[in-house]
């Protein structure tokens, strides 16, 4: 047992000043601790078993001196009497913990992980869909249930009756419900593997979602059929139809283009600059512009404090509907996104182009890390002449 020191009262502890450990008697092994940094906690040397430890009292002179002494005193008597003071204070604190988190609920955290991460979320539907399909698929099973209590079973409860039906609605909600649990281990809520986890879990349960997926294509206009719907097109008036127009002739994708800013576009220059927070890969993307797609920007109202090249009537962005709705009034079986792949085909079948200058027009993520590394520059002279090559097709000059 250490040797007593000499027993101080509160005014000399409170003049203890200088960076150490003091020894305040009273008790074996009480001590002051001065930090560098002018605190000072109380800490008592105790052997249990056969290891010398430190156990933390609190701080000086939130805990008095008396307070000190008697806590070590009690410390003591937990250690003659075979029980570990410093095992028992970590259960406590663990234990209040417990209590304070075990209220949350699997709606609870899903909500702060939306709030916690929705700043960094490019599309705003992005939002939209996670309350959508978490509303319809999972807070009905554990929307109330603790977020501790969220097992296996309910994620198999959730997931198998829509896994073969609605693959990829499924897998993206098994994904959700990961980051989400994910979220709640990381703040202490739960404990334990993630039942939402796919390698080595639920790949285990469920079919690979590629081997039962069925891939639905979107609708695309055959190549030979370009040229005359693009004839028709420009008889149809208004901003919806200039913008699918300009769609086509810059193979973009409909939200870039409804999005599109006249401070993003050079005339003289004759090049458009995407920048990243607004395309799907993060990246800037530049696309060079067709003696065509010039013309049509140049044929463009200009409205006076809108920088929207298509604003809708209200000076917003037009919706995601518009572009759709004038191929279904002009009955063209076809979806705007579908014109991108017309064009990859164009590009295969029917011109000596190589395939990285389409999929650089296209703005695709390269998946291949070797093809991307050498990948550096974005064939711009190249890809002007492809833009220029694509409008003359379907303007019948090719």
């Amino acid at each position: 047992m250490p040797r007593k020191a000499q027993e101080l009262g509160p005014l000399s502890v409170s003049r203890l000043r200088e960076p150490g450990l003091h020894f305040v008697g009273g008790v074996a092994g009480l001590a002051l601790q001065v930090l560098p940094t002018g605190g000072r906690t109380w800490v008592l040397r105790v052997t249990i078993g056969s290891k010398r430890r430190e156990m933390g009292l609190g701080g000086f002179p939130d805990v008095t001196l008396a307070k000190a002494r008697e806590a070590a005193r009690d410390a003591r008597d937990q250690i003659r009497r075979g029980v570990d003071p410093i095992e028992t204070a970590r259960a406590a604190r663990n234990a209040l913990k417990t209590t304070r988190t075990a209220g949350i609920t699997f709606r609870a955290a899903a909500e702060a992980y939306v709030a916690a991460h929705e700043a960094s979320w490019k599309n705003p539907k992005h939002r939209a869909q996670w309350a959508a399909t978490l509303e319809k698929y999972v807070y009905g099973v554990i929307g109330n249930l603790g977020v501790e209590e969220v097992a296996l079973s309910h994620v198999m409860e959730i997931l198998d009756p829509i896994w073969t039906t609605k693959t990829e609605t499924a897998s993206r909600l098994r994904g959700r419900l990961e980051m989400v649990l994910d979220w709640a281990t990381a703040r202490a809520y739960r404990s334990g593997p993630n039942p939402a986890r796919w390698r080595g879990h639920l790949d285990k349960l469920l079919a690979k979602p590629s081997r039962v997926k069925k891939v639905v294509h979107h609708r695309a206009l055959p190549i030979d059929e370009l040229p005359e719907f693009m004839t028709k097109l420009r008889g149809v008036s208004g901003s919806g139809a200039r913008a699918l127009e300009f769609a086509i002739l810059t193979a973009a994708r409909s939200g870039e283009v409804r999005g599109a800013l006249w401070s993003e576009i050079d005339l003289d220059r004759r090049l458009w600059t995407i920048g990243a927070e607004r395309m799907k890969a993060g990246r800037v993307h530049r696309v060079p512009l067709s003696g065509s797609a010039l013309s049509l920007l140049k044929a463009t109202p200009k409205w006076a404090g809108i920088d929207l090249v298509f604003p809708g009537s209200s000076g917003q962005p037009l919706s995601d509907m518009t572009l759709s709705s004038v191929l279904r009034r002009m009955k063209i079986p076809a979806v705007p996104h579908g014109f991108r792949s017309t064009f990859r085909d164009w590009v295969s079948e029917r011109t000596t182009y190589p395939q990285e200058a389409a999929e650089m027009a296209l703005a695709h993520t390269v998946n291949n890390k070797v093809e991307a590394a050498y990948r550096r520059g974005d064939m711009m002279a190249k890809r002007y002449q492809l833009m220029e090559d694509w409008a003359a097709f379907f303007n019948g000059t090719q």
